[in-house]
């Protein structure tokens, strides 16, 4: 009967150990969650120190790709003790590279072709060159032709005669220009075509054309520039 009453006793103090032991590790646990509460690891990876204060876009990683001359650059400057470059991400150097600039705005056309228009008239036939352009291999001269006199006009465009300022004999190719001109006032246009192998180091070209077979106009023009 002793022992049993014995037994009972550890029982119950074994118990007593077991509860309080359990209560004293849910005390300890609740309060060590809430002594932690607001407090958060520090960021400690390189990348951030090295592309500055600025934050990452939410949703997208904090990872700054930099150049590899950038970095060298760096180093060097701080090794002979002048002032840090300024090292940015690769992505940055991108999008300030790829901004669209304004081109700014050049006469260069406008100086090639101001000394358009140019015209000869005689006896009421007019010829002029409106513009001219370099195309495949060939210098063209856009023209245009009309009769403004009383009678109807023809011409062989084999007896056109282009020379440049070296006194150089240069073939001509006539396209779009009529055989005849009628005596109606209607202009004509087309073009004539020189091949740019001819032309060498010239800077102007000259052109003398006559009616056929009479032969009692001349339209004659000089200072035609050659444009490139």
């Amino acid at each position: 009967m002793k022992l049993n009453s014995t037994v009972a006793l550890t029982l119950i103090l074994l118990a007593m150990m077991l509860g309080a032991g359990f209560v004293s590790a849910m005390w300890g646990f609740t309060v060590g969650h809430e002594a932690l509460k607001g407090v958060t690891q520090p960021d400690v990876r390189p990348t951030n120190k090295l592309a500055g204060t600025k934050r990452a876009t939410p949703g997208k990683e904090g990872l700054a790709i930099l150049r590899e001359a950038d970095i060298v650059a760096s180093a060097r400057a701080q090794m002979s003790g002048k002032a840090k470059p300024v090292i940015k991400p690769v992505q940055e150097q991108t999008k300030s590279n790829t901004e669209p600039s304004t081109p700014e705005p050049t006469s260069e056309p406008e100086s090639k072709q101001q000394n358009f228009p140019i015209t000869s008239q005689d006896k009421g036939v007019k010829l002029e060159i409106g513009s001219a352009r370099q195309q495949g291999g060939s210098l063209l001269l856009n023209v245009s032709m009309k009769n403004e006199g009383g009678n109807a006009v023809r011409f062989l465009y084999s007896f056109l005669n282009v020379t440049d300022d070296q006194g150089r004999a240069l073939s001509a190719v006539t396209e779009g220009l009529p055989g005849e001109l009628p005596p109606n006032g209607q202009s004509f246009s087309g073009t004539v075509s020189i091949p740019t192998a001819l032309l060498e180091d010239a800077k102007q070209l000259s052109l003398t054309l006559t009616d056929y077979p009479d032969q009692k106009l001349q339209l004659k023009m000089s200072g035609i520039p050659v444009v490139k």
